[in-house]
């Protein structure tokens, strides 16, 4: 019972760190050195990334009618539209860089950067980041407000960010995205919308990758630790999706900015005092 609460706990923090900028992988870090599943260090690796697939189909299910592009119409044959066809291959476009880096060279850079200084630095800078693109436009109109008006080349520009977080943990995925967005011009619910989106695919392909790693020799319990973790990890993005998607309505992202920065020095701070060993 208590590894199941556990997972509880992955799957709040998961479902809360996948979407707001705010690097999952700094917070997995600090959580993981305060609560330790009773599980290998293979199944511990699978999990943090497998558990992604509970947050994803948060995204699968909110924006169904946005991305879904087959429609059945009186029951005859079904209705292909273009326009959503044209999305998915931008976000194809868009995924390609760091599916191509992280499939070569997943193992080298997770041996390299994932430990507390890296990710710390990288929470700062991007936080800074954050703090001055957002002061940076306030004086500017983004020229692309809708996600579907966002083109190949911007949405190349967008998956080159990308890459940026699949090299170093702690810049966050939705991060790294959302500012190279912001940066090209594109409006905060546009980039926050295009970046949920190039989850899909990324995520599921890093899964795939860790199950077929570890194997599907799960024990009863690690089956129930997985499964729990990824069903509150669905339950908790479908709030925090909605959450974010009306907070940037209103508000931008300067907030999360001053976040990362404060995280990224508790991370530094933890390692120096040996709180957190990773």
């Amino acid at each position: 019972m208590l590894e199941i609460i556990k997972a509880i706990i992955f799957g709040i923090v998961e479902g809360i760190t996948e979407w707001l900028p705010i690097s999952s992988t700094g917070h997995m870090i600090i959580l993981d050195d305060f609560i330790k599943l009773d599980c290998s260090e293979e199944f511990m690796e699978m999990f943090l990334v497998v558990i992604q697939l509970g947050a994803i189909l948060a995204v699968v299910w909110l924006f169904w009618n946005k991305i879904f592009p087959f429609q059945f119409k009186d029951r005859q044959k079904p209705v292909i539209e273009q326009e959503k066809m044209v999305l998915w291959c931008k976000i194809i476009v868009a995924c390609i860089p760091a599916a191509v880096v992280g499939i070569l060279f997943d193992d080298v850079f997770e041996a390299l950067f994932y430990h507390a200084l890296p990710v710390a630095i990288a929470l700062i800078v991007f936080g800074i980041a954050f703090i001055l693109i957002e002061r940076g436009n306030e004086s500017r109109r983004p020229r692309i407000r809708e996600m579907e008006d966002i083109d190949f080349k911007t949405a190349l520009i967008i998956g080159m960010f990308q890459l940026i977080a699949a090299v170093f943990p702690g810049t966050s995925r939705s991060g790294a995205t959302i500012v190279g967005a912001l940066l090209v011009g594109v409006s905060r619910t546009a980039a926050s919308e295009f970046t949920f989106c190039l989850a899909i695919p990324v995520m599921f392909g890093a899964s795939l990758l860790k199950i077929l790693k570890f194997g599907l020799s799960f024990t009863g319990m690690e089956a129930a630790i997985l499964i729990v973790g990824m069903l509150v990890a669905f339950i908790v993005s479908v709030f925090v999706i909605r959450f974010l998607m009306d907070y940037i309505k209103r508000h931008d992202f300067q907030v999360f900015g001053w976040y990362r920065i404060i995280l990224g020095m508790v991370v530094i701070l933890f390692n120096i005092c040996g709180i957190i060993h990773v």
